[in-house]
């Protein structure tokens, strides 16, 4: 048996086209879809305008243990900058 390789970008859900292949009609095919897991570089890099709508703008704005956000995360920032590696 043939085997043949191709890598597809899904572009609509639910729905892969696959034209070109070396069969005649009335022939029978085997077809294992394997899906390929999202690696981190396939993922869109984090831009300032995604970040300003994304969920940890404003994250620490209701916490009550917190009365003021801006200074505990300056004094988190700072104890990461001075820690010796």
């Amino acid at each position: 048996m043939e085997a043949i390789r191709l890598h597809k970008l899904v572009e609509k859900d639910g729905e892969i086209s696959i034209t070109g292949l070396p069969c005649k009609k009335g022939q029978r095919v085997e077809l294992i879809v394997r899906i390929e897991p999202v690696r981190a570089a396939e993922c869109l890099p984090l831009t300032a305008e995604r970040l300003r709508h994304s969920e940890l703008i404003g994250l620490w704005e209701d916490r009550t243990d917190l009365p003021d956000s801006s200074t505990y995360a300056r004094q988190l920032r700072e104890q990461a900058q001075s820690r010796s590696s």
